[in-house]
């Protein structure tokens, strides 16, 4: 393939990939990995606060996903099918996992243009309470607060990807909402 065609084969919608893919097109496949692997790694990084484990699901999930492929019946859904099975592959790594793991810091990515030194370890130890504060979240309510507030899934898609219905979510990301709110009070 040469760079015309690369370039062709990263401006094709998720479908038309999928749909490459699912013929046997490892390139187009390769293109779904490239758009999606680094929202699926923060994803993980951040509900497992390791990230190694992160590294693990995020790596099983897109050899599962290329397994899987002609199980998708919907095209269109792939993005929504990656969140659902790395949310889930996170929650069942959380329940296996007691007591909770120490906390690692460098799952939060630091700001990189910041000049300020002491704003720079402020923003850290903002981040690092927030890192520790989303750990004390259930899982499913840690799960349905970064899709919503970190990747902007609405409700819905929140609903499908974690299998409940809108209101549950709704009530889980109050919670965690209410809950942050008063451990991040400090840093107001």
């Amino acid at each position: 393939m040469n760079t015309t065609d690369e370039v062709l084969t990263a401006e094709l919608d998720d479908a038309t990939l999928v749909s490459r893919a699912r013929d046997g097109d490892v390139r187009s496949y390769e293109q779904l990995v490239l758009r999606y692997q680094g929202a699926m790694f923060r994803l993980a990084a951040r509900m497992l606060a390791d990230r190694a484990e992160a590294e693990d699901v995020v790596q099983d999930v897109f050899l599962t996903a290329w397994r899987r492929m002609g199980q998708l019946h919907d095209d269109a859904a792939f993005a929504g099918w990656l969140y659902r099975t790395t949310t889930n592959r996170c929650l069942n790594v959380l329940r296996r996992r007691r007591p909770m793991a120490e906390i690692d810091p460098e799952t939060t990515e630091s700001p990189h243009v910041e000049t300020r030194p002491d704003h720079a370890v402020q923003v850290n130890s903002q981040l690092e309470a927030l890192t520790a504060a989303l750990q004390q979240l259930t899982p499913e309510q840690r799960a349905c607060w970064l899709l919503r507030e970190v990747h902007g899934r609405s409700y819905e898609e929140i609903g499908e990807i974690v299998g409940a219905n809108v209101t549950a979510v709704r009530g889980r990301i109050a919670r965690a909402r209410a809950q942050l709110a008063e451990v991040m009070k400090p840093w107001r």
